[in-house]
Order: C-alpha cells, then structure tokens, then sequence
C-alpha cells in the first residue's frame, strides 16, 4: 500500500484515469502522462519566477527541483533524479508547445484534457500514416 501514499502526486485520479481510457498506447500514456505532470509543475515554477513557461531555463528548472520539499528529498535519496527529471520536464516542453500553437494560445493556458486529446490526435495520425502492411491485401 506505500505506492498509493508516494508524497508527489504525478496525476490527480481524475486525470490517471482520462488517460487510461485515451486510445493511446502505452508509450503515448506514459508519455501523456509525463506531459501532463510537466505542465502543472511548469505552471508553478512559472508563477515563482513571474516567467513565461515558454522563458523557463534548464538551470531553473534543476533549481526548482533542488528547492522543492517532495523532489528534494527524491533528488537527495537518487543523485541521478534531478537531471533526469530536469530532462524529463525540457523534453515535454516540445510536444507542450506544439499543443498551445494547435490551440492557438499560450503553454500556461493548456489544460490537461488538451493534452491529452493531442495526443491522441498525434497517435490517430501516425496510425493513418503508417503503411496498410499490418493489415491484409483485399
């Protein structure tokens, strides 16, 4: 039962379960997921500098991580956690900022519902692309 009492909360439960029922596989889950969780920690790193997401640095971001209660303590006990997790937020700033120019606004105003049915978008495309030889000539 600890798991269920880690002291970050990647997702609320509403959100884990929006993306259980995406027709996405489970790479595109966990990469949705990951989006999602960068997003709201963007969000409030964003609200302590009074920076654009968009004008967020690597740098702050490890800072962020460095000053966090809950990532401190992960980044104290794995010496690699915080330039993973660093690298981890850089690498959904890509697929974040192709979602606000879809929507036609800015990274701070997405919602996790947004990201999530990019995503899916993304994954129908790809999907539709691919060439027909998993399925059978006529």
């Amino acid at each position: 039962m600890t798991d269920l009492q880690e002291p970050m909360q990647f997702l609320t439960p509403e959100e884990s379960a929006a993306v259980d029922q995406a027709l996405l596989t489970s790479r595109d889950k966990f990469l949705t997921r990951v989006a999602i969780y960068s997003l709201r920690s963007l969000k409030q790193l964003s609200q302590q500098t009074g920076l654009a997401i968009e004008n967020i640095t690597a740098q702050q971001i490890a800072d962020w991580i460095k000053n966090d209660e809950s990532l401190r303590r992960e980044a104290e006990a794995n010496q690699s956690f915080g330039p993973f997790f660093t690298q981890l937020v850089l690498s959904s700033l890509k697929p974040l900022k192709q979602i606000a120019e879809s929507e036609g606004g800015a990274i701070a105003d997405l919602t996790p519902s947004q990201v999530i049915a990019w995503f899916e978008q993304e994954a129908k495309a790809r999907v539709e692309q691919e060439p027909s030889s998993q399925q059978p000539d006529g």
